[in-house]
């Protein structure tokens, strides 16, 4: 399995900090953002990675990371994002890097206080599809902000729902997710949303219809530090007195 780690975008929700540079460069108690993505890929037994962002200081990961030897990386690649177009355009920037391979994505902001490698074990047992990594959120009104799926009477993810009125579970979709070689031809059939980007919430909505999405639910805390600066700053008192990547 390969990983692609998504360190692009904006930032614009932790301006002014973002102004100077990348958000995933931003500390998170006392090492850069991004390195907490990279040590659970890295946990998880994925060390096969590519690092996608974009705009004026991408070129600061490489100063930080180099070819990842040191942060027990085998191969590091790097791709850039030309303009803000989307998580799931992002992602399709590491087609030729997949090669045919399935694939662990993450967002580069988001936290976790234990690992993931239990998901990335039941993916390679599943056999295809997709599977997504959820997190438990008992604010509905935190929950009006994220992706939350709907679930059936069995127990099945039935719709993924962005940013619902009225959330349809008391769970979020975290932005970890695994997918078979197949995503990038769902990719390819994408329409631009409202605010002009492939959203990766319709990937993952496509291997809902197709019967094939899975999903394991997130033990202890997970926390989106380019949410918002209260985002930010809570995220970094939990990892400050709790740590983050355990077990």
């Amino acid at each position: 399995m390969k990983g692609v780690v998504l360190a692009g975008g904006s930032g614009t929700r932790l301006h002014p900090l973002t102004r100077i540079t990348n958000k995933h460069l931003l500390p998170i108690y006392d090492r850069p953002m991004i390195s907490y993505a990279i040590e659970a890929l890295v946990q998880a037994g994925i060390t096969d990675i590519m690092l996608v962002s974009g705009g004026t200081h991408a070129g600061e990961f490489l100063r930080l990371l180099g070819n990842g030897h040191e942060h027990g990386i085998e191969r590091l690649l790097y791709a850039y994002q030309d303009k803000p177009g989307g998580i799931a355009e992002a992602l399709g920037l590491a087609e030729r890097f997949v090669a045919g391979d399935s694939v662990l994505v993450m967002l580069a902001d988001n936290i976790v206080e234990r690992g993931f490698g239990h998901m990335v074990r039941a993916f390679e047992q599943q056999g295809g599809g997709a599977r997504i990594l959820l997190s438990e959120e008992e604010d509905p009104s935190h929950l009006r902000h994220l992706g939350v799926p709907a679930f059936d009477g069995e127990g099945r993810i039935e719709r993924i729902v962005e940013k619902p009125d009225d959330p349809p579970s008391r769970y979020a979709v975290t932005g970890i997710y695994c997918y078979d070689p197949t995503v990038f031809e769902v990719i390819g059939t994408l329409e631009p949303s409202g605010r002009g980007e492939l959203e990766i919430t319709d990937v993952n909505n496509h291997y809902v219809r197709q019967g094939t999405m899975q999903y394991d639910v997130l033990e202890g805390f997970w926390g989106d530090a380019g949410e918002s600066i209260d985002a930010y700053y809570a995220v970094n008192d939990f990892v400050r007195t709790h740590g983050a990547n355990k077990g």
